[in-house]
């Protein structure tokens, strides 16, 4: 899979990703074909996010945080997540076992 394909298919998995549910770089690279290429997530979420539409919000870390720092986007993001009923612990971590999207085919 060449770098093309694989920017194609990280916008495809992020635009599948459902109101409500949250998914992880790593999960979003592995899905894509290329587990250990999670900063390619993260380049192909910063460089196209808005030119695509993307629903860059849904996309959070392993530990279920927002890698967004605070004055950054972290409210933006919180607050978009938590406008579709997503919560958040004492510690700011999202409940993988209860929001991560798992894909049954896209």
């Amino acid at each position: 899979m060449n770098r093309i394909e694989f920017t194609e298919e990280v916008i495809a998995l992020i635009r599948a990703i459902p109101p409500g549910k949250v998914t992880t770089y790593g999960q979003i690279a592995a899905m894509a074909g290329h587990p250990r290429n999670t900063r390619g997530v993260v380049w192909i979420l910063h460089a196209c996010s808005e030119s695509d539409d993307l629903p860059w919000f849904r996309v959070v870390n392993q530990a279920g945080r927002i890698s967004l720092s605070p004055g950054q986007g972290h409210a933006r993001q919180k607050a978009l997540l938590e406008a579709e009923g997503v919560q958040f612990d004492r510690q700011g971590r999202i409940e993988l076992r209860r929001y991560l999207w798992s894909p049954v085919a896209l």
